[in-house]
């Protein structure tokens, strides 16, 4: 097994994305598959692999990703997250064109919990007169 360049975990949603870099020549595995197969849709690879365009690293790493949690959109972004990390820990030099891109930061946003008398959120029972 080669030698391990960098790790980073991204979180997005309910996902959590462990990433590791390893020295090769672009091949990404998700989950044991490839990035086409974890991820059906077009735009969730690119996505996905957004950090790697920004630092123009395309087929420099073979990525290795384990992702748990979450739907695909959730775990696209984990993924991301967890890349641009593990870019950062290989290369200290990539953190500001990442950050430029907003690409470090989690996105915090997460589903707003269900309150009581309600349905969900915040959809309310139908109001009768009478």
């Amino acid at each position: 097994m080669p030698q391990q360049l960098g790790y980073g975990t991204g979180r997005r949603k309910e996902a959590v994305a462990k990433v590791w870099l390893y020295p090769g020549s672009g091949e990404v595995e998700v989950n044991g598959k490839t990035l086409e197969e974890y991820f059906p849709r077009e735009t969730l690879c690119i996505h996905a692999l957004q950090p790697l365009e920004v630092t123009a690293s395309s087929g420099r790493y073979r990525i290795t990703a384990t992702i748990s949690g979450g739907g695909i959109s959730g775990q696209s972004g984990a993924m991301s997250l967890g890349i641009a990390r593990a870019l950062v820990d290989c290369d200290e030099t990539l953190r500001g064109d990442l950050k430029k891109a907003g690409l470090l930061r989690r996105d915090p946003r997460m589903k707003e919990r269900k309150k009581y008398g309600l349905k969900k959120a915040r959809k309310r029972p139908q109001f009768s007169k009478r």
